[in-house]
C-alpha cells in the first residue's frame, strides 16, 4: 500500500496506527503516520520527516515513527585524560538545546588541558536489577534471605546462562516485614545492560521459588532503582561508579576563570555541599547532569537514566599555600603564592553503553566514533569504561567552569554576552 492508502485505512478503522509497517516498508509507513497527524493537526511536520537514515534502522528503538527530533550538536574538547580505559585527547560531541553549556563545558575542558589532564577512572561496575518477593512472614522472609546468600555461585550459573557476555557479581538480599527483595548486580561489560540484566534476573527467579518459599511479584521492585532518584543507588552505585580529579595551578585558574582557587572552594562548599545537604539533595554539585544529558543524546544512550547520572559529588579545595579571598574571589594577600586548585566529581551511577540501544542509530554511531568507543571493546567492557571516563571528566570540566563563573560573579555576563 502507499502513503495515501495507508492514511484512508487508518481514517477508515480499517488499520491501527501500528499496523502499518505490515502492509508498506518502515519508510512509507514512517511518511503515511505524517501525513495523517498533518492532515488532522495541520501542522507542518516537513523537518520532522527530514531524517537521514532508514526508518528501519529505527525499528529496534521506537514505535509509531513518525519522523526524528533534531538536537543541535556541538563538541568539547580535546580534554587529556590519564584513564583506566583511556589515555589520551578525545573529543567529546554534546547535544543540547542549552546556549552556552557547550561553550562552558569547553571553557573547564581548556583549563583541565591547560593544567596537564585529569584522572579518570571506573571504579565499580554493577548494572542492577531487583525483585520483589511474597512470603508468609519474617520466618520465611530470614529463610529466603539466609538461602540466597548461601546460593550466589547457582543463582550466577542460572542466570548467566542467558548472556554470552554478562556476570553476576553478587545478589543482596532486603527484607521488608513479608517482603523480600533481591537487589542482583551484574558486570554488563560494553553494553549499559538493563535488558541484559532483566532476562537473567528472571531466570534466577524461577531457582529462587524452586528452593524457597517465596513468591515473585514483580521482577522489578524499585529497589534496583531505575530512571528514579534513589539514595541507594548514590550510595551503592548503579551501573559504572566514576571519579576524575585534576589539580590546576593558581595561575591557570586566574587566567581561565577570573577567581582563585580558593573562591572557587569556597563557592563549592556552601552551594554544592552545605545548599545541596540544606535542600535534601541526592546530588552534591553545580549541573552534572547537563553534560551528562547532552552527552547522553549524543551517544545513543537511554537519556532517562541522566536521574541516576546526576548522583554525583564535586569536591574542591586550595592546596598549599596560605592566601585567602574576599567575596569577589580577589586574593587578600596581594601575592599570588596561594595554593593551588584541587577538584573531583563522582558519579556515582553512570550508566551507559557502547552497544545496543540507541547506540546503532546512526547519528549516535558516527558520534561514538568521534570519541573512539564504538562497539565492543577488547577486552570488553573497556569501550563504555572510556565512555564513562570521558563524560565524568568533561562533567567535571562544567562544573569548574561554572564555579569558577560563580566565584568571579560572571555567571549572568556570559550568558548575555552569548545571547542567552
Amino acid at each position: 500500500m502507499d502513503t495515501d492508502e495507508l492514511v484512508t485505512a487508518v481514517k477508515d478503522g480499517d488499520l491501527r496506527l501500528h499496523e502499518l509497517e505490515q502492509r508498506a516498508d518502515a519508510d512509507v509507513a514512517t511518511a503515511a503516520r505524517r501525513q495523517l497527524l498533518a492532515d488532522e493537526t495541520s501542522a507542518d511536520l516537513d523537518t520532522v520527516g527530514a531524517y537521514a537514515f532508514d526508518a528501519a534502522t529505527a525499528e529496534p528503538n521506537i514505535e509509531n515513527m513518525v519522523g526524528a527530533a533534531q538536537v543541535p550538536m556541538g563538541v568539547v574538547g580535546p580534554v587529556a585524560i590519564d584513564g583506566g580505559a583511556v589515555d589520551g585527547e578525545p573529543y567529546l560531541p554534546l547535544a543540547t538545546t542549552e546556549g552556552a553549556l557547550v561553550a562552558s563545558v569547553n571553557r573547564g575542558c581548556a583549563a583541565i588541558r591547560a593544567a596537564g589532564g585529569a584522572t579518570a577512572r571506573v571504579l565499580k561496575n554493577a548494572m542492577t536489577r531487583a525483585p520483589v518477593f511474597r512470603v508468609e512472614d519474617v520466618a520465611e522472609a530470614s529463610e529466603t534471605a539466609a538461602w540466597v546468600k548461601d546460593n550466589v555461585d547457582r543463582l550466577a550459573a542460572t542466570a548467566e546462562s542467558t548472556t554470552s557476555h554478562g556476570e553476576l557479581r553478587d545478589v543482596t538480599p532486603y527484607v521488608v516485614g513479608d517482603s523480600v527483595f533481591l537487589r542482583f548486580a551484574y558486570d554488563t561489560k560494553d553494553a549499559m545492560g538493563m535488558n541484559m540484566a532483566t532476562i537473567a534476573t528472571e531466570e534466577a527467579c524461577e531457582a529462587v521459588e524452586a528452593e524457597t518459599p517465596a513468591d515473585l511479584v514483580a521482577l522489578s521492585g524499585n529497589l534496583c532503582s531505575d530512571k528514579k532518584p534513589a539514595a541507594i543507588n548514590s550510595i551503592e552505585g548503579r551501573g559504572r561508579t566514576v571519579a576524575a580529579d585534576v589539580s590546576i595551578p593558581r595561575e591557570v585558574v586566574k587566567s581561565y576563570f577570573g577567581t582563585t582557587p580558593e573562591a572557587i572552594s569556597e563557592a563549592n562548599t556552601r552551594k554544592n555541599l552545605i545548599g545541596s545537604a540544606k535542600a535534601g539533595a541526592l546530588g552534591f554539585n553545580a549541573h552534572a547532569a547537563n553534560t551528562v544529558a547532552a552527552a547522553f543524546l549524543a551517544t545513543g544512550q537511554d537519556i532517562a537514566q541522566v536521574v541516576e547520572g546526576s548522583n554525583a559529588i564535586t569536591t574542591a579545595d586550595a592546596r598549599g599555600g596560605g592566601s585567602t579571598s574576599d567575596a569577589s574571589g580577589a586574593a587578600s594577600d596581594a601575592n599570588e603564592s596561594g595554593g593551588d586548585l584541587y577538584a573531583s566529581l563522582t558519579i556515582a551511577s553512570l550508566e551507559l553503553g557502547t552497544v545496543g540501544g540507541g547506540t546503532k542509530l546512526p547519528t549516535q554511531h558516527e558520534a561514538l566514533d568521534i570519541v573512539g568507543v564504538r562497539g565492543g571493546g577488547d577486552p570488553p567492557g573497556v569501550n563504555a569504561n572510556a565512555l564513562a571516563e570521558i563524560i565524568t571528566t568533561a562533567a567535571l570540566a562544567g562544573e569548574l567552569s561554572l564555579l569558577g563563573a560563580l566565584a568571579s560573579n560572571h555567571l549572568a555576563s556570559a550568558h548575555e554576552e552569548l545571547g542567552r
